[in-house]
């Protein structure tokens, strides 16, 4: 820990020295809650098919716009979506990789030179086709585990200096990181998950069909260490497809008709510390968080971020107490709700117009209880949108709101796709979301 926080200082995205010591906050993102007009909801959103009234009042205190998190024509991954979403817009060169980001939110030991890629078991069937990317998603604790022991044990490297960590997370998601002995390891390689694009050390999500299979791992440079880390990525795959075809934990789940471990899909190399500044020091606040995922724990870490306790996922009433209690002694906390997203993934509209609901319900109702509204601001919008009918992210807008008495409405009753639209915040880009929250809120302060 200490040497990533020596490590965290950075010329990007400094700016001037700011003291926003004098208003607080509360900035809640919904994952993937953006979506698309869904015919099973009558051509609505999931945002606009929700019976939302306490979010609709939230929205009727305050003004509204739109946000692009990370750039047009990009489909962008949580990780980075969320840091641009918190202010930091990266060089596609100067971005670490989510992998990275994971390990570090998982505290795997972690080096300079390293290779961490983020994983997900799947599913394959007879010929090699992936039938579930997220092996049925849900995935026992044991089984993940064992199997990511069986193949840290039994992966034999043609180069006798190279390990490998197999580290699963939560459901499908694990994180990969190789090591060579004295020798770096390169980021410049492909993904083996057909389901994402390595663009410059960004994760970006392709278009993809039903047919897919694990794709080959290719060097993206000539060098002679990025064609070696490709091999070595390619050996880790072909090898762990066998021993996991072997394994008792595969046969017991077949046995039981639960979808099997046949494979890790990898993407999002990455090979170094990731140099930022800290978010305290960029916006000049108290700066928390309440967030659930290795990979929004990564930021919390990378950020300097003080991370507060709040229950499981879904504990949304603790997590409005949490963070209203927060504004005592802090001037902003960031909060994560993971739930949209899962059900975008899984093309459910209705299930993700239900959890809105919730949301609505359990979290916002909690939260707007526990906060003095002439005193905290609410800031709510999304990481990305991920359409129900596409199954995956996309680049379309996603709604801002910024909420509180001492904030001018601008006629907009309810936090929509459309009436985003007619906000006056207008079109943001994710990374100048918080600067023009903050901006708006102490321009109708003084």
């Amino acid at each position: 820990m200490q040497a990533l926080k020596e490590r965290i200082r950075s010329v990007v995205n400094i700016g001037e020295t700011m003291d926003n010591s004098d208003i607080h906050m509360i900035y809640v993102l919904l994952d993937g809650v953006g979506d698309l007009p869904h015919p099973d909801i009558d051509g609505k959103t999931p945002l606009e098919a929700a019976n939302t009234p306490i979010l609709d009042k939230i929205a009727s205190n305050g003004a509204i716009g739109e946000v692009i998190s990370v750039g047009k024509g990009i489909a962008p991954e949580s990780d980075i979506a969320v840091f641009n979403m918190l202010g930091y817009k990266f060089k596609h060169a100067d971005y670490s990789g989510r992998g990275v980001i994971e390990a570090i939110g998982i505290g795997i030991d972690f080096k300079d030179g390293d290779l961490a890629l983020r994983g997900n078991y799947s599913t394959l069937d007879d010929e090699g086709v992936i039938i579930d990317r997220r092996a049925g998603r849900h995935i026992e604790k044991e089984d993940a585990q064992g199997i990511a022991k069986e193949i840290e044990e039994k992966v034999k490297f043609s180069n006798s200096g190279t390990s490998v960590v197999v580290a699963p997370t939560i459901g499908h998601r694990v994180t990969v990181r190789i090591r060579r002995d004295s020798e770096k390891l390169s980021s410049k390689i492909t993904n083996t998950d057909p389901a994402y694009s390595n663009i410059g050390g960004m994760g970006v999500a392709k278009a993809v069909g039903d047919f897919m299979k694990i794709e080959r791992c290719l060097p993206l440079e000539e060098d002679e260490t990025a064609k070696f880390t490709a091999n070595i990525v390619n050996e880790f795959s072909d090898q762990s497809i066998e021993i996991m075809k072997q394994s008792q934990i595969n046969a017991k789940r077949g046995d039981e008709n639960k979808k099997k471990l046949s494979c890790i899909l990898l993407r999002d190399a990455g090979n170094k510390y990731p140099d930022v500044i800290s978010i305290n020091e960029k916006y000049g606040m108290n700066f928390s968080c309440i967030v659930d995922m290795p990979v929004e724990i990564g930021i919390s870490k990378v950020l300097e971020m003080k991370t507060y306790e709040a229950g499981g996922l879904t504990d949304y009433e603790e997590k409005a107490r949490v963070a209203a209690k927060a504004m005592e002694t802090q001037n902003a906390i960031y909060v994560h709700l993971k739930g949209p997203d899962e059900f975008g993934h899984d093309g459910d509209a209705i299930g993700k117009m239900k959890n809105i609901e919730e949301i609505d319900q359990r979290f916002f109702k909690t939260l707007v209880e526990n906060i003095d509204s002439s005193k905290v601001a609410i800031v709510v919008s999304a990481d990305h949108s991920t359409p129900c009918i596409n199954k995956g992210h996309s680049d379309d807008p996603v709604p801002v709101l910024v909420s509180g008495d001492f904030v001018k409405n601008d006629g907009t009753t309810r936090m929509t796709e459309e009436q985003a639209k007619k906000g006056s915040i207008g079109l943001l880009q994710g990374a100048e979301v918080l600067t023009k929250a903050i901006d708006l809120i102490k321009s109708q302060t003084e």
